[in-house]
């Protein structure tokens, strides 16, 4: 099979259809779909179902899809390490949308001062997003929900619970615990992506409040901002933090998360001897204990330069 058929499969899949694919190939778009014609021959299968508009894969292309991306990784290493240019190592790391991008900023920061031999790649979505992700072998290791029996090993990191979270001017701002009966008339602001969000929204009904919401977002950055303005208050994981924030305990809502690294098995190594992943460990809440193992691991694999930081 030649790899020029894999790039353009891998094109397609990345365009969503011919004509941009052939254009990111550099091809002309009849070129591209006799070499995909040609790979689905080879591999006895069809790869995509075709549409006016978009090209989407078939089951097996599915299937394909994880293999192909893997052959490509390992070519380019390949060439890297004969032709005596091997780059650092690219670590391909999967955040949680609601995971605060100020955990994930600081040790990203230390990471590039330090000059770290390995590369990170960041993406980020939802557990489900990141669950798919990994399954196509797009990305290594996953910041994400831990699930119980789910098909990934998993490194659990910390578990934390809700609350609610209102500018430092509110009336409630230096409460230790709020009744949810005292929000019947606030102004709520929503978070489209939170994991507790049924979980929020039954807790409100039985208590009888039905608030106006003033906004509705998947962005937690853009929902904190707006919090510390005073447009309205809303529940949010209790990493969440900044100076013009209040977390009133809500009193009675008892929901909470786990939060560690999913992974599958072939990058075990990887993830135990990243020095991103060692600097991220340090400074999430709660979490620590893993940071001696992966610092013994680091060593093991010749990367004791990498400064892993104290919690």
């Amino acid at each position: 099979m030649d790899s020029y058929l894999i790039r353009y499969f891998l094109a397609v899949v990345e365009a969503g259809n011919f004509s941009r694919a052939a254009a990111q190939a550099n091809v002309s778009q009849p070129t591209l779909s006799v070499g995909i014609a040609k790979l689905e021959r080879q591999l006895g299968v069809q790869l995509f179902d075709r549409t006016n508009r978009r090209v989407h894969l078939t089951d097996a292309g599915s299937r394909f899809l994880v293999r192909a991306r893997r052959i490509v990784h390992e070519f380019n290493q390949a060439i890297e390490e004969v032709s005596g240019l091997q780059r650092p190592r690219l670590l391909r790391v999967g955040l949680l949308a609601t995971v605060p991008t100020a955990l994930v900023a600081e040790p990203v920061r230390r990471h590039q001062e330090a000059g770290a031999p390995e590369r990170i790649e960041i993406l980020d979505g939802s557990a489900r997003e990141l669950a798919n992700l990994l399954d196509q072998g797009r990305i290594d290791v996953a910041l994400t929900l831990m699930q119980a029996g789910g098909r990934f090993e998993q490194e659990p990191l910390f578990t934390e619970g809700y609350a609610l979270a209102l500018a430092r001017t509110h009336r409630l701002a230096e409460a230790e615990a709020v009744e949810p009966e005292e929000l019947a008339a606030e102004t709520m602001i929503v978070r489209r992506q939170c994991e507790a969000l049924s979980e929020t929204s039954r807790f409100f009904t039985a208590h009888n409040v039905r608030p106006e919401f003033a906004y509705r977002s998947a962005n937690d950055d853009k929902v904190l901002a707006l919090v510390c303005a005073g447009l309205g208050l809303t529940v949010m994981p209790n990493s969440y933090r900044h100076p013009d924030l209040r977390r009133p305990r809500l009193a009675g809502f008892e929901a909470v998360r786990e939060v560690g690294f999913q992974f599958a098995p072939r990058a075990r190594e990887l993830v135990a001897a990243s020095p991103f992943l060692a600097s991220l460990r340090a400074g999430l809440p709660g979490a620590g204990e893993a940071r001696g193992a992966a610092e013994a691991i680091g060593r093991d694999l010749g990367w004791a330069g990498a400064p892993v930081p104290a919690a």
